[in-house]
Parts: structure tokens; sequence; C-alpha cells
């Protein structure tokens, strides 16, 4: 499993999303604050938050005040569902999850592909338990931030 720029920056708007999520701006923030907050270029973003509201984790709002926010509450997204939904299957070789995968003649018999279930399912066991409320809770406890500069 290999996560891109695109998974990378999905987890990281998120993850923007779930610290700020229930504040005063009713978790919406600017496409330019989530760039900036996560060190994403605002272009590339635009495009993985329309994915991400295409597949329900964020939802827009227009006008002065609009912005993006969490379609769903942090505690009922988890990292796991996010990344198989930008990046695909976890699985680190297609005939763990294929088994009418025609690229290997000796499938059957192949000592590895149990290897790499158990890789793929270890993995998943991390992902599909760990939550955006629990990451910004370990954020919270490490007495972090959310970096936030104004300029005038």
């Amino acid at each position: 499993m290999k996560i891109t720029y695109k998974g990378d920056y999905a987890l990281k708007a998120l993850f923007q999303l779930a610290l700020h999520y229930g504040n005063e701006a009713g978790g919406v923030m600017s496409i330019n604050e989530i760039a900036r907050l996560g060190d994403m270029p605002v272009k590339f973003l635009e495009q993985i938050l329309l994915t991400l509201s295409k597949g329900g984790f964020v939802k827009s709002r227009r006008g002065i005040k609009g912005g993006f926010s969490l379609a769903r509450p942090p505690k009922d997204i988890t990292v796991g569902e996010v990344v198989r939904f930008i990046e695909g299957p976890l699985e680190p070789i297609a005939c763990v999850t294929d088994e009418h995968y025609k690229g290997c003649k000796d499938m059957s018999n192949c000592i590895f592909r149990d290897v790499w279930k158990d890789v793929g399912h270890a993995i998943s066991v991390v992902i599909d338990t760990l939550t955006f409320e629990e990451l910004a809770s370990r954020y919270k406890e490490r007495g972090l931030k959310p970096v936030l500069e104004y300029t005038i």
C-alpha cells in the first residue's frame, strides 16, 4: 500500500476539519485556511475536497462565511474508509483481494499470498479503528494548537 499526495492531503484536510469541528464558526473553514494549516497547494486541495464531498466526507457552504466542514462527526469517520475511498484497496498485491486474478499461475500454492493477506489485515486493524476524533484528541493531548496566523 502506498499513500499518494492526494491521499495524504485528503487525510490532512479532514484532520484540520476535525480539529475545528464544532467551533464557533460551526466547523467551517475556508479552503485557503485548510491549505495553509495543512501545508497543501490550494488548487490541488480544491480537487481533493470535491472528491471528498462526493464521498460524503465533507460538505461545502457558499457565501462570505462559506467554506468546508465535515459532513459527519469526526467520531464517525475512520482513516481506513478515507484511504480506501481515495487510494483503493489496501492490500499490497492484487491476488489478495481478487480470487479471479490471472496474473499468477501458482496462486493456490503461493506461500507469499498468505503473507500479503496478513499484512493487509494488520494495516486494516490499525486504520479501520482510528477515527478523526481520536486523531484530534491525540493532537490536543500533546498540547499542540492549530497554527493560526493573521496578517493584514
